[in-house]
């Protein structure tokens, strides 16, 4: 069973070696890494271009990051896709091998994981701490996802039910993972292990203005699909974070 595992990137020199190196690392041998790159203008692609463990990569212009991403998805050629950012990293060697022993089950169709925010420095600095659930209907209806990073599905679910909607640039993983998980009931299983680091700053969280963006992103996802979801929505979504911040898991790696 090859693993898939798609990266998209622009101008990421900084981090884009520790996403590699995290993947190549992997003990699990039947594995593709896909870097899709937005035309950096660093030397993201020196060092791309440079790694042996790539097994495909593309630097061309696109229409944003999940405008990216399926192109990826589209140049997967392994039964299992998974999405690793340009600033994160599996969080241990083990983590496709817990993913193929998941979809050894071939009834599951996604499974996810907890994933950890940690400093852009000192990456052993637990910042905050996305711990999840398994996934029960009306979830997303209280602003919840799974950790997109962590969440890996059958290449033909996408196939069937299509890939990020571009209509959301900055909740295209919350539109997707609802579709996939609310809407469509694909069976998914949740692993409680930490799987991914992500260095702190991402698109979606990296000002207030952007979280406010990005929740009022969701509502309207929550509403294209017909959600019965109110007027508290953003508010309770945001504040559904909050504990995220002040619990530690036991374990970091």
């Amino acid at each position: 069973m090859k693993i898939s595992i798609v990266t998209v990137c622009f101008n990421s020199a900084n981090t884009i070696a520790d996403t590699i190196e995290s993947v190549a690392t992997q003990n699990y041998a039947k594995k593709e890494h896909i870097i899709v790159d937005g035309l950096s203008k660093d030397l993201t692609m020196d060092i791309v271009s440079a790694a042996a463990s790539v097994s495909h990569y593309v630097s061309e212009a696109d229409n944003g990051i999940y405008d990216a991403m399926n192109k990826g998805l589209k140049m997967a050629t392994g039964e299992i896709i998974g999405l690793l950012n340009a600033d994160d990293f599996y969080a241990s060697e083990t983590v496709l091998a817990e993913v193929a022993e998941v979809f050894e089950n071939p009834s599951v169709d996604a499974c996810y994981a907890d994933l950890v925010y940690v400093n852009q420095q000192y990456t052993d600095k637990v910042v905050r701490y996305w711990k999840s659930r398994s996934f029960i209907p009306g979830l997303f209806r209280k602003g919840w996802m799974p950790a997109h990073p962590t969440f890996f599905v059958r290449r033909k679910v996408y196939e069937n039910l299509g890939d990020f909607n571009l209509q959301f640039p900055r909740q295209a993983d919350f539109e997707l993972t609802m579709r996939l998980l609310e809407v469509n009931r694909i069976k998914s299983v949740y692993v409680p292990k930490i799987w991914v680091k992500m260095r702190v700053g991402g698109t979606s969280n990296n000002s207030v203005k952007g979280v406010l963006k990005g929740n009022l992103e969701a509502y309207k996802a929550c509403k294209l699909h017909g959600l019965d979801v109110g007027p508290f929505f953003i508010a309770r979504k945001i504040l559904s974070r909050l504990p995220q911040y002040f619990i530690r898991p036991k374990i970091t790696a």
